[in-house]
């Protein structure tokens, strides 16, 4: 693994977490990042800052402002906003070669499928991760929480492929990577979509904090009311979810998230930034039209924070 080419595309809190780990392990890692925050990484290097482990600086072997370039890469993990997709993976043609993994660590149900139509080589698996980090004013990434968990998998794969999947994990263990390969991960982004579906939303619709939430009986009504529209939605569409993992998201928004959890969509739309709203809300709304299911929090809120966008 130390001869392996790692390349990270967008290095907010996602991928800044993600290429702080590996470049502290590996030493050919390269980071795609513009302007000041290219400049920010190149004198200061890559600066992690966490409620639960020591402060990480790290320095990756390049820093290149454009995915073109990167040259060839063994390993690609994009950890841009899904608007910036396409146009990230149009520059990534160079970057891939028969052998290159890529692994798009995203927001949304549709990544992995999106960035196979565009590439159309090397081997895309798909992923998801539990995380709460995002870029400080400095470029310096903030992981807030005690958890950081990459979750990966493909479905229906075969033993050239389960062997990718083991080599991938023996790439995250050696970087002290917290993660697992999963038999059915359309079921386990579906799960982490369903969370996001109503932990996005309600925080950015309210801009408030997940305390804040909980604390008012009708939000945390409505917060309930969105994990069940889009469990419903995930349910139409053959994924295989049971009552259970409804409930574990609910359970874990009134036990488990940190009282002062902001969302990336809220911090987005808070600073004028393109949001993923899309994501979100339209893609849940558009799917619940064409399967013929009620979805009506859901729809006021997308309907909501597209006023908020406009004003």
């Amino acid at each position: 693994m130390k001869d392996k080419r790692i390349g990270v595309v967008g290095v907010g809190g996602v991928g800044g977490y993600l290429a702080t780990m590996l470049s502290r392990e590996y030493p050919h890692v390269t980071v795609v990042a513009r302007g000041a925050r290219g400049e920010a990484i190149r004198k200061n290097g890559l600066v992690l800052h966490s409620d639960f482990r020591a402060d990480i600086i790290a320095r990756p072997e390049r820093v290149v402002s454009s995915s073109t370039e990167l040259g060839e890469q063994d390993y690609l993990f994009i950890c841009v906003k899904n608007y910036s997709l396409e146009e990230a993976c149009r520059e990534l043609a160079g970057a891939v070669g028969g052998h290159t993994v890529i692994l798009p660590v995203m927001n949304g149900v549709d990544p992995g499928e999106r960035v196979r139509a565009i590439l159309g080589r090397g081997t895309v698996i798909d992923s998801l991760i539990y995380i709460i980090a995002f870029a400080n004013p400095d470029y310096s990434i903030m992981l807030q929480g005690d958890f950081a968990d990459i979750r990966f998998g493909l479905k229906n794969a075969d033993e050239g492929q389960r062997e990718l999947l083991g080599r991938l994990s023996d790439l995250f263990t050696g970087a002290g990577i917290r993660h697992r390969i999963c038999e059915d991960i359309e079921l386990d982004i579906w799960r982490k979509y369903i969370l996001n579906c109503a932990y996005n939303v309600l925080t950015a619709y309210y801009d408030n904090t997940i305390g804040q939430l909980r604390s008012d009986p009708v939000k945390a009504g409505e917060y309930e009311a969105l994990v069940m529209e889009a469990y419903q939605v995930g349910c139409a569409k053959g994924v295989h979810l049971a009552p259970s993992h409804a409930k574990a998201i609910i359970t874990r928004f009134y036990k488990e998230l940190a009282a002062d959890a902001t969302s990336s969509l809220q911090r987005d739309i808070r600073a004028g930034k393109p949001a993923e709203i899309e994501t979100f809300s339209g893609y849940l709304v558009k799917e619940a039209g064409r399967l013929g299911i009620d979805v009506p929090v859901t729809e006021r809120m997308y309907r909501g924070l597209q006023g908020i966008r406009r004003a």
